[in-house]
């Protein structure tokens, strides 16, 4: 189960059994626009290389409070990143690049600190990998709007 620690600007920092989910800050800067500039690694995240103004923009966190967006660290080290967003008070999606342990805290977080009912993911059709690794953590594929792959996520009920 995550633990979430509330930091001074109103963000929460989230603790796994192996990994830490920390609010990005500019200091994450550097790092994420490498990452996001990075054909492989936006192979399967809108499929386009992002400059570093669109990175800045995009991912730390200037986005909130209907974007949070976290570096996933292991032992300390980076080993991913992740945000949720806001749908309604009650449900929203989330967005990864990370290990599975990363995936556990999220969840955790969402549905028990924040009470969601539902979070919902849209892995890009040909990332078979991604959409297996997504059943596996307990998403199920739903019918969408676009035809588009979404899997959803539903907290069991209290």
């Amino acid at each position: 189960m995550a633990d979430g620690r509330l930091t001074t600007d109103g963000t929460t920092t989230l603790h796994g059994t192996l990994t830490r989910l920390v609010p990005t800050t500019e200091a994450d800067l550097d790092l994420l626009a490498g990452w996001f500039a990075s054909p492989d690694f936006v192979a399967y995240w809108g499929g386009v290389p992002l400059s570093r103004t669109e990175v800045a923009v995009k991912y730390v966190g200037r986005r909130r409070p209907r974007v949070q967006s976290y570096l996933v660290l292991a032992e300390d080290a980076p080993v991913g990143y992740a945000q949720f967003w806001y749908a309604d008070e009650a449900e929203g999606g989330i967005d990864l690049v990370l290990q599975p342990d990363a995936t556990r805290s999220l969840l955790a977080h969402l549905g028990g600190e924040l009470g969601w009912r539902r979070v919902t993911v849209d892995p890009v059709r040909e990332n078979v990998r991604a959409v297996r690794a997504w059943a596996k953590a307990g998403f199920r594929q739903v019918p969408s709007e676009t035809g588009e792959p979404l899997m959803e996520f539903r907290f069991p009920s209290s």
